[in-house]
Order: C-alpha cells, then structure tokens, then sequence
C-alpha cells in the first residue's frame, strides 16, 4: 500500500510534484512554484485551456528552477468541494505521479485538513495493484508509487484526520485482494484463513464447517456446496467496539468463491469473471477490517456463507428440493440462482442469533440489475424506509452509489411452488426484485436491506476511485454508514 507521509506546505526545491488548485486565485505553493519558475505555471494553464475543473490534470514539463515536472490537478469551484471530490483529485493525482517514478508529492495546502487527509485517501485508492502473479513488469505500464509526501498547512491535524481513513483504505485493499485471486487461489477453506487474520485487528471469528451447519439445518447453503469437494464454510465476525449489551449491526455477504452455475451451467464466454461472485463477502470482510482498525464505537457481525458451485455427480440437480435453516422448503428450479439459497441461511441463522438493530447483505446475486442499472449503481431492496434513506445519502456521499428498487408484495406470487413453499426462480421479467424478494422471506421483519452489486464489485476500466479491476464496492458506503448513523 502506498505510504502518505503529512509535511509542511513549503515549496520543495525541485523535482516532481502534483499541486491540487482551484479556478480561484491558486496562492500558496502554487504562487511560490510558479514565481520560481518565471510563471510558467499560469502560462501553460492558459495555453491549455486549463480551466482546474475537478480531477483534470495539466502537465507542465520541465518549467524551470530544478522542477522535472509540475502537474496541475483541478479542484473545481472551492465552495463546492467534498470529500469525496476531495478523494476524486488524490487520485488524479497519484496517476500522473506514477508515471515518472516511485515517489511523489502532493501540495494540498488550498485545503482543510480534513480534505488533504481525503485527498490522501484518494491518492492511496487510486494506486492500487493487484500484481500478486505478475513476474515481470508489463512494457509500457506506468509506475507503482510507494511513498507520497502530501504537504498542507497543518500536518498534525490531517495526520489525524488521516488514521481512520488509513483503516478504511485498508479494508478497501482487503475487499480489492479478494475479490482479485484466482478462484483456485481462494476457494472456501482458504478464504476462511483470510478472514482469520482479522482476529489481528481485535475481530472475533468463529467458523462453521459443514457438520455444523447441517445441524443448524442449512439444506439450501449445502445443498449449492454440494457440488464440488471443496468444503464449505459459514464464517462469523464480531467487533465489540460499542456499549456491552447493545445490539449489533449486521452485514451479511454471499461468498460464492466460483460460480460455474451447477448443473444449469453458464456459457463458457466470461465464465472466468465468475472469480468475483464472492464480491459481496469481500466487501464484509472488508468493512469489519475497516471498522476494527479504526476501533469504531460500535457492535458489528459479519457473516459470510462461503461454497463453491460446481458440476460433479453428486451436484444439486434442476427440480430438487431443499429445506431451509428457517424450516421453509425450497424447488430448486435452477442451479444458476444458488446466492440466493447461500444467502437464505445465513441470513436467518444471524437475525435469529445475533437480534441485530439492521441487517445489510450484499450480494453479485443477478445479471438483471446489470440490466436495470448498469454499472454506475447497485440495486438498494430494503423492509424500511429509514435504512434505505441512510444507504442511499450515504451511497451519494461516498460515490458508492445505488438505487433504490421496489419490493411489491405482488412479485412474491411470482416465486410460490407447485410442490414446496418457494422456488428459488421465478421468470425473466423483474430478475432482480424476486431475487430480492425471495432473500426476504428469510429476514424475520428485522430491518434490512440487500444491496444487488453485480455490476458494480469489477470493472472493465478505470473508475473515479479505483484502477481497472475489483472496485472494493461497498466497504466506503458500509463503514460510513455507520460511522454518519449508528456508531457512538
């Protein structure tokens, strides 16, 4: 990860720097750099048109008084900046930098501590690699920063500011980890050696093998497990950081370390990006790191149920039918719809143990949000009306962003079985919501929500955060959510 070090904002004699300015008169090092090097900065701004929009950058090449390269990064109009916009030029930043080496220096001296300390977060965000299997540097790559020197007025005060953002950009690289590793790198029980490592941090984790979760009565989570000789495992994480006694916070992640689709099996084109069908169990992991290393002033439980979907003799077939850890029993119509069925139990089992204030699970769980939203949202399902209105100005707040979907009573008609309670499919048209609906007949009326991040957990290119890759959705939204609403 990269190393943010805070400094006094002093011009430094040289060498490459990026300066985060605005559209206002840029004073402080800007002026001084520019002053040194004869106005070269506000030449070449003007030259290019360069109007400090947010997060657009403008190289200045060698200008002058020992400075290699001078990058201009917009901040758009002052009034309006926030943190996350804040975030948006840190990462702008970082990418310019890596291009010509392995430190850089940051000039956040326009901002408030708190900003410069975002600003950091960004830059830390935007630097991520997952370079784990790589043996040789790839030609024409940029750079890996290392370190990066991030000068403000005030070192102390966004050092401060700083440490709890460093915990998140940690459970954010954790997600990111994650969600990147081959699936045969990261099945069940090597995912659960993961997980164990945050007891490091302070985090409780107890673990469930397969004999245990059979005399809980998990038939659908061992009913998709079935399947493949890689054992499955339910895996629960306790941060105690509030008052004693007091219900906890409950985040619930599908971990579906690959999904081949059973026996109703996926074409064969993208079935290597079935890897990410855990995403929404990183991004639990993730947050409960996240939480514990910044020591939040609340009690959290994570829950993840973690199986594998594969094809053997002995794999769930179309038409069987299984029985829930809620008593409920469940046609299964199609062995492609399995997180729903992974999710099933493992949201009973921690409404039903742990009686949490909410429960959020997230989940890769259909194709049709994709369709519905894209990949600029994840779906927001939710029982209530104020944890859906805490997600969504969180989501807004951090650019995690989602939107909400409907949970008509009407779409349940849509899931009843000939033969059993529920099948777990129920037709093309609204994919996404009777999935949704399906996942909440399992919730108990707790209040909860299921956040849909199919198309949002990996992307094809370059975000306003993240490199191309596993995004760590959900990990930003989740601890500030909690952080804005619950902790304390």
């Amino acid at each position: 990860m990269l190393d943010i070090a805070f400094s006094d904002a002093t011009a430094p004699a040289g060498g490459t720097i990026a300066i985060l300015a605005s559209p206002d008169a840029p004073a402080g090092v800007f002026a001084q750099v520019d002053a040194a090097t004869g106005g070269a900065l506000a030449r070449a701004a003007r030259a290019a048109r360069f109007g400090f929009e947010l997060a657009k950058t403008c190289v200045v090449l060698a200008p002058g008084a020992g400075y290699d390269r001078v990058i201009l990064v917009g901040l758009g109009v002052m009034d309006e900046l926030c943190a996350t916009q804040a975030e948006r030029a840190g990462v702008a930043a970082a990418r310019a930098l890596a291009q010509g080496g392995t430190q850089g220096t940051i000039v956040a001296d326009s901002l408030s501590p708190g900003f410069a300390a975002h600003a950091a977060l960004g830059a830390v965000l935007g630097s991520y690699r997952f370079d784990s299997y790589r043996t040789t540097p790839r030609k024409g790559e940029a750079g890996k920063l290392a370190t990066v020197s991030v000068l403000t007025a005030d070192p102390a005060a966004a050092q401060a500011a700083w440490q709890p953002l460093l915990a998140v950009a940690r459970g954010v690289f954790l997600c990111r980890d994650l969600v990147s590793e081959p699936a045969n790198m990261l099945r069940p029980p090597e995912f659960e050696q993961r997980i164990l490592a945050l007891r490091d941090l302070g985090v409780e984790v107890e673990v469930l093998d397969r004999d245990a979760m059979h005399k809980l009565g998990f038939g659908a989570l061992l009913g998709v497990a079935q399947g493949s000789d890689a054992p499955p495992r339910t895996v629960i994480m306790r941060w105690n950081g509030g008052t004693q006694g007091e219900a906890p916070v409950a985040f619930v992640g599908k971990g579906v370390t690959f999904d081949s689709g059973g026996i109703s099996i996926k074409p064969a084109a993208g079935m290597d990006e079935m890897k990410t069908d855990m995403g929404g169990a990183a991004a639990v992991v993730g947050t409960m790191a996240a939480l514990a290393g910044r020591k939040a002033k609340v009690n959290a439980v994570g829950v993840v149920g973690l199986v594998e979907n594969m094809l053997s003799g002995n794999a769930q077939r179309p038409g069987d039918v299984v029985r829930t850890a809620a008593g409920q029993t469940v046609e299964v119509l199609n062995t492609d719809a399995e997180g729903r069925l992974v999710l099933a139990d493992v949201l009973w089992y921690t409404q039903d143990r742990f009686k949490p204030r909410f429960m959020v699970n997230l989940a890769t769980l259909t194709g049709a949000i994709v369709v519905s939203l894209g990949v600029e949202r994840a779906g927001l399902f939710s029982n209530n009306d104020e944890l859906a209105g805490h997600l969504s100005g969180t989501g807004e707040a951090t650019g995690e962003k989602l939107w909400r979907m409907p949970l008509d009573a009407a779409y349940l008609e849509l899931l009843r079985s000939d033969i059993a309670d529920l099948k777990n499919i129920g037709g093309r048209p609204g994919g996404s919501i009777t999935a949704a609906k399906f996942l909440e007949c399992f919730v108990n009326d707790v209040p909860w929500a299921h956040l849909d991040i199919a198309g949002t957990v990996f992307s094809s290119r370059a975000t306003s955060h993240a490199p191309k890759g596993a995004t760590g959705f959900g990990v930003r939204l989740l601890d500030r959510l909690v952080s804005t609403h619950y902790e304390g």
